[in-house]
C-alpha cells in the first residue's frame, strides 16, 4: 500500500507553478494578436476613418471587343482516312454482285440468237446460278417433289464434267466458277418449264415435247456463251450436246 501511495505522488509530481501559467497566457495572447498593439491601433483608425463606398469595389464594364476565333479549314490537313472511305466501292460491287450484268446475262439465256457478250459472260457471279436453282426446288417442291439435293448434287457433278471438256477442247481454259455461272443462267428455262408443271402434269406427249424445246433452249444458250467466252467458233453443237445430256437430267426430275 505505501508503494501503491508513493508511485501516485511520483506519478502526479509536476514544476508546473502559478508563474508558468502566467507566462502561458501571455504568449497565447501574444499569438492570438500577432500584431500586438500597433495592429489593435491600425484597425482603431481604419474603423475611425471615411467610409468608403460600395460601387468603388463593383467591377467595371469592358468596353474592349471580344476576341473570336475563326477557324481555317485550310489550314488543318483532311485526315487521308476520309479520303479513303469516300473512295470504297460500294458493298454490292466488293461482294461481286452487279445487278446490270445479271440482268443482262438473264436476257441472253431468254434471247438464244443473241450474241453474247465474253466479257461478262467470263464472270464468276453465282448469285443468279444459286437463286435459279432455288427456284427450281421451290417450284418442283410446290408440284411435290422434294428433289433439292439432286438439283445440287447434278449441278456441282454437271459443272466438274463440263469444266473438264472445256479445258481440254479450248487453249485457254475457263475456271470452275465461270462454268458453274453460266450452266446457273442457262437453268432458267427449266425453272420456268418445272413452274407450268406447278399447274398442269407434263407426262404426255405435250409434256414432252416441251420439256424437248426446254431443253434445246437451255443447251443451245450456254454453248454460244461458251464459245463466245473461249473464242470457239464452229464448236458450238460439239458444246450444246454434253450440254443437253446435263439438262436432260434436270427435265427428268421436272417431268416425271
Amino acid at each position: 500500500m505505501s508503494n501503491l501511495e508513493q508511485f501516485n505522488t511520483d506519478f502526479y509530481q509536476s514544476n508546473y507553478t502559478i508563474d508558468n501559467l502566467e507566462q502561458s497566457y501571455t504568449a497565447s495572447d501574444t499569438y492570438g494578436n500577432p500584431y500586438g498593439a500597433s495592429g489593435q491601433q491600425a484597425r482603431e483608425q481604419s474603423q475611425s476613418g471615411p467610409c468608403v463606398p460600395p460601387e468603388t469595389f463593383l467591377p467595371s464594364r469592358h468596353t474592349g471587343q471580344f476576341f473570336q476565333p475563326v477557324s481555317n479549314v485550310d489550314y488543318y490537313p483532311q485526315s487521308p482516312y476520309i479520303d479513303s472511305f469516300d473512295e470504297e466501292p460500294p458493298l454490292l460491287e466488293e461482294l461481286g454482285i452487279n445487278f446490270d450484268h445479271i440482268w443482262q446475262k438473264t436476257l441472253t439465256v431468254l434471247n438464244p440468237m443473241k450474241p453474247a457478250d465474253g466479257s461478262i459472260m467470263n464472270e464468276t457471279d453465282l448469285t443468279g446460278p444459286i437463286l435459279f436453282c432455288i427456284a427450281l426446288g421451290a417450284t418442283l417442291l410446290l408440284a411435290g417433289k422434294v428433289h433439292f439435293g439432286y438439283v445440287y448434287g447434278m449441278s456441282a457433278i454437271g459443272c466438274l464434267g463440263i469444266s473438264a471438256l472445256l479445258n481440254l477442247m479450248s487453249s485457254d481454259g475457263m475456271s470452275y466458277g465461270c462454268v458453274a455461272s453460266v450452266l446457273g443462267y442457262c437453268l432458267l428455262p427449266m425453272v420456268i418449264l418445272s413452274s407450268c408443271a406447278v399447274f398442269f402434269s407434263l407426262q404426255g406427249i405435250l409434256g414432252t415435247m416441251a420439256a424437248l424445246l426446254t431443253i434445246s433452249w437451255c443447251s443451245l444458250s450456254a454453248s454460244k456463251i461458251f464459245i463466245s467466252a473461249l473464242d470457239m467458233e464452229g464448236q458450238q453443237l460439239l458444246i450444246a450436246y454434253p450440254c443437253a445430256l446435263l439438262y436432260g437430267l434436270f427435265a427428268l426430275l421436272t417431268v416425271f
